[in-house]
């Protein structure tokens, strides 16, 4: 039988076809000056009565010390809409030894990252970065260094992403104006080119892959329409890179944003960043400081930014691990080939869409503008979709999501992303799908 619980077994059995053993590297020994320091401490008694000793009276009786389980987390199948499975080889790069976070050997790796994420956004843009935090801390970036108190900020809303912009927006001092679309649809280039030329904004946001909705956005003609106009572009491309194809210089994207939890198979903690020149002009151009500190652009530019080879002034501690984790999961990009990875990501979504069909449920974005990242599903009249959702969680192992903000209690969320975007997992996925179902009486 093809479905049982997703099991520490059935992990490295998915996964084997796309995974391979992470390198010697990792599993160096130390170093023999590390090694004949470590002997020397070693040989040093330790006085253990010079030694403070704590008790309750010095820590405080009103404090108590906490009583916390195990920690063992179960093996689950994240078919959600992220995070997703990360790779193992990634899982093993987080492990790697740590070193400081201006140590020559972390600002060169730092430059590889650059690189593959250039490759990743298909882009030639020199201030690509990873920003440390989630892909809403790179949305926030966006935001905050891009638009200055009163600048008209255009916005596409058809989903939950594109009004979190909106929200954004007012708390760093823009004038937002929104055009709006039903969640689950696109907008027309004719669309854009009217609110464009009706409102005169000084950016315009756009999500190309909206994560609550499962639709991607068309760009062709819209950064040339533009820059007619003298307007800066902002992508959403948290659930697109390296899933879907993506293309910052052709399209004439300005500032773009991703995650490294979806189709990066990688685990949240850094988020991909990307400025062109001209969002490099406005940014060293304001009249008025970036209001988030921590992610003023120019700030970390001195630490990670475009100069490669110069001096390097202290902004923030990049968290270490999570970057080692990111510069293994754009390699392995790389190693497969954007296209073969987009190719990938687009069989198994047919393979489940064709799944779809046969059970007799509907997905909520028109063909044609549907993105093979994520799949939203219209939840059959009559159905419980939380009981759906538990059931294949508690039963199989395996999550998907449920709907967000209007689509909630509306639609299933089911992501076949990075190492899960195969046939086999989504196969695996309808399954479950199917069992749980049935468990309320729907015929499938």
């Amino acid at each position: 039988m093809l479905l049982r619980r997703f099991s520490r077994k059935a992990a490295c059995r998915m996964f084997s076809s796309s995974a391979t053993q992470a390198g010697s590297e990792g599993n160096r020994a130390m170093s023999a000056s590390a090694a004949a320091q470590a002997s020397h401490m070693a040989a040093k008694p330790i006085d253990i009565t010079a030694q403070p000793v704590l008790t309750m009276k010095n820590l405080g009786e009103d404090v108590p010390i906490p009583s916390v389980k195990s920690f063992n987390p179960p093996i689950r199948l994240l078919c959600g809409p992220g995070p997703g499975n990360a790779h193992p080889r990634v899982y093993s790069a987080m492990s790697l030894p740590q070193v400081g976070h201006l140590d020559p050997y972390f600002l060169e790796m730092m430059e590889d990252i650059k690189s593959l994420l250039r490759y990743s956004f298909q882009t030639n843009n020199s201030f690509t970065i990873p920003v440390s935090g989630t892909g809403s801390a790179a949305m926030e970036a966006c935001v905050a260094n891009m638009i200055e108190p009163g600048d008209v900020f255009l916005i596409g809303c058809n989903g939950y992403f594109g009004k979190r912009l909106v929200d954004m927006g007012k708390r760093y001092g823009a004038v937002p104006v929104t055009m709006d679309r039903p969640w689950g649809q696109v907008f027309t280039y004719e669309e854009i080119k009217e609110a464009i030329e009706k409102h005169k904004p000084k950016v315009l946001a756009l999500v190309h892959a909206e994560t609550s909705t499962g639709a991607c956005q068309p760009f062709d003609g819209v950064g040339e329409l533009c820059r007619k106009h003298g307007v800066l572009l902002i992508a959403d491309c948290v659930t697109s890179i390296s899933g879907v194809p993506l293309y910052l210089d052709k399209w004439g994207v300005d500032a773009a944003y991703a995650g490294t939890q979806k189709a990066l198979s990688c685990p949240p903690g850094v988020a991909p960043l990307s400025f062109s020149d001209r969002a490099m002009d406005k940014l060293m151009n304001r009249k008025t400081d970036v209001a988030n500190w921590y992610l003023d652009m120019r700030m970390v530019a001195s630490y990670i930014g475009s100069n490669t080879g110069g001096a390097r002034s202290y902004h923030h501690t990049a968290p270490i691990s999570m970057c080692y984790a990111l510069r293994e999961a754009l390699e392995i990009v790389r190693e497969e080939g954007l296209e073969n990875r987009w190719k990938k990501h687009r069989d198994a979504a047919e393979m489940f869409w064709s799944g779809l069909q046969e059970m007799g449920l509907e997905p909520l974005v028109a063909y044609e503008h549907r993105l093979p990242t994520l799949t939203t599903i219209k939840v059959p009249q009559g159905i419980d979709p939380k009981q759906v959702t538990n059931f294949v969680l508690h039963k199989y192992g395996i999550e998907i999501g449920n709907g967000l903000g209007e689509l909630s209690g509306k639609v299933w969320r089911v992501g076949l992303m990075g190492v899960n975007a195969t046939p086999l997992i989504a196969m695996t996925v309808l399954s479950a799908m199917k069992d749980a179902l049935r468990q309320q009486g729907y015929k499938c």
